[in-house]
């Protein structure tokens, strides 16, 4: 390059070529070597073909295949000190990958705290699915998939991360593994592989449930999740809480051993307001379409009409504040 800038080729008649492409994972490569990647995963030749399988996911996104052909075209040998290899080979990595997973995370989570300067109090859990197109795989089986895909076979994922999202450990399920029974196993990871005695897990109120509630407090776990619909009516039938808390922007309540966070969500009461007043308009319209139809027909039957919207009202939640009657053959609402 300094040649070329120099002018050293501008009498040049020969004709330009392009060898392998060098700057993706050269770039790569130096960011995996800062976040401990290439450090983690040793020195082992099935290592380097692990590191290609990562920065190529990052930079090709595609299959195994697609990533053997995609190398073809990229400086793989003088960047990773990989020389040819073919999707059989990379397959014989991850096999060996697997083998290795917890070693892996562990030293990537003494890195972390190293880095931070202390162990992670406040730790993140989620899961999610991914589906298979195909049937053959040891985990894939047929559950709720999050993506709609009717019959298909999915497996299911469970990622463990600190407060500022840092990844501590994954966890892969069998597909119609339910999201509460997962909890079970991520308690062993942070208490036996990384050895924490003092963790506040959090999770959705799909997630922590009765079970994995007991299991975090065995063990001397706190938890932060979120009242279903169904608790938050029994808090207020038992007068733990009361509707009032409601109209505070936030509130703490004692009950036993827990503290009840109450927020009001500004949000969702608008939301919900507007669905409401659409669901009334839609109401209200149905009533005075059908009275008009029962005036002009001496056959029709209002008290079928009434029932049928009575139904319609039961189905769309408006039972509860309004009230559908018959005077004479015309319905009326309240």
């Amino acid at each position: 390059m300094e040649r070329l800038v120099k002018g050293e080729f501008d009498d040049w008649s020969g004709e330009m070529t392009s060898g392998e492409i060098f700057g993706v994972l050269f770039a790569l490569k130096h960011l995996a070597d800062q976040v401990g990647i290439t450090r983690v995963l040793g020195t082992a030749p099935e290592s380097k073909l692990n590191l290609f399988l990562i920065l190529a996911r990052i930079a090709h996104g595609g299959s195994r295949l697609s990533a053997v052909r995609w190398a073809q075209q990229h400086a793989v040998a003088s960047v990773l000190g990989v020389d040819d290899f073919d999707e059989d080979d990379l397959y014989a990595a991850l096999d060996w990958l697997a083998s290795q997973q917890e070693r892996i995370e562990r030293e990537l989570y003494q890195a972390y705290v190293k880095q931070q300067g202390q162990p992670p109090v406040l730790v993140l859990y989620d899961v999610t699915s991914s589906y298979f197109e195909g049937e053959c795989n040891e985990l894939g089986r047929y559950g709720y998939n999050r993506d709609g895909k009717r019959g298909k076979q999915q497996i299911v994922i469970g990622l463990l991360t600190a407060e500022d999202g840092e990844p501590l450990a994954v966890r892969v399920f069998e597909g119609n593994t339910a999201d509460p029974t997962t909890v079970a196993s991520q308690i062993t990871i942070l208490k036996e592989q990384f050895g924490l005695a003092e963790v506040v897990l959090v999770g959705d109120r799909g997630m922590i449930k009765a079970k994995g509630k007991a299991a975090l407090s065995a063990q001397g776990f706190r938890y932060i999740t979120a009242l279903t619909d169904a608790q938050v009516r029994t808090f207020l039938k038992q007068g733990v809480l009361q509707t009032d808390l409601f109209d505070a922007h936030l509130c703490e309540v004692e009950h036993g051993d827990k503290r009840l966070i109450v927020r009001r969500n500004d949000t969702v009461r608008v939301r919900e307001e507007r669905r409401r007043d659409d669901k009334l308009t839609q109401l209200q319209a149905k009533i005075t379409a059908r009275n008009a139809f029962v005036k002009d027909s001496t056959r029709a039957s209002a008290a079928t009409g009434l029932a049928a919207l009575q139904n319609w009202a039961k189905r769309h939640k408006l039972s509860g504040f309004v009230t559908l009657t018959l005077e004479e053959r015309v319905i009326v609402w309240s």
